[in-house]
């Protein structure tokens, strides 16, 4: 399914992105990393490779509509193509919202939501040549409202709306979206959650050995864009 596949990741530098990767590179597909940590990219790179997959990195802030449009065009440059964008960049907060600063629910808006925003809007025409997927990593935050979750849950409420109309939009344009909502797993996504004022947490208060593993949530989303599921 995946064999010569063009697959766009964001956030593929740890975490459920690393495991996409590698992942999809297991299975055939070419790959185009993208984050703002370019060291990390490489390894993430350096681990696709032993699957002789071609990978190629570019720095990318999503939050940063130029990075994203930049992103984009390198893949298609290079591939010549687009056959799945997987929006998985995000962050996580951890704050009372009475003790928060704005500035944190801006910052994950600006990830999480607009990030996935400005990487769907200039891959579209390149996913609808191909009958591609959109796939948007949300949460079950994007379900439920989790306290002290309060800009956490909108920007992932705002994803899965914004997928969703998407979804109908291109109901006979052959174009596949997928929303992802991982339960907790053991992801680096906790030890960089940011504080009331925007600190970043650095230890997770959880038990990552009793959650699930990225591996195991990169297998499931990609069993599910080869069914072209709606949601998981």
């Amino acid at each position: 399914m995946f064999k010569d596949k063009v697959v766009i990741i964001t956030g593929a530098s740890s975490g459920i992105g690393k495991a996409l990767a590698v992942e999809l590179s297991k299975r055939g597909a070419f790959v185009v990393l993208a984050s703002r940590n370019i060291e990390k990219l490489a390894e993430t790179k350096s681990n696709c490779n032993q699957y002789n997959s071609h990978a190629l990195i570019v720095k990318t802030d999503v939050t940063i509509e130029n990075d994203c449009k930049e992103l984009i065009n390198s893949a298609v440059k290079e591939f010549g193509k687009i056959d799945i964008l997987i929006n998985n960049a995000g962050i996580s907060m951890r704050a009372l919202f009475k003790d928060l600063d704005l500035k944190v629910i801006r910052q994950l808006m600006d990830v999480n939501f607009w990030g996935g925003i400005y990487c769907i809007k200039y891959a579209l025409p390149y996913l609808l040549e191909t009958k591609g997927s959109v796939v948007g990593v949300s949460s079950i935050a994007g379900y439920r409202g989790l306290p002290g979750r309060t800009g956490y849950s909108s920007s992932k409420y705002a994803m899965r709306g914004f997928l969703e109309t998407l979804r109908t939009e291109n109901r006979k344009t052959g174009l596949h979206v997928l929303i992802v909502a991982p339960n907790f797993t053991a992801s680096n996504i906790r030890n960089t959650a940011l504080t009331a004022d925007g600190t970043i947490q650095s230890e997770s208060p959880r038990d990552e050995n009793i959650m699930m593993t990225p591996e195991e949530v990169a297998r499931r989303i990609c069993n599910a864009i080869i069914k072209r599921k709606v949601i998981i």
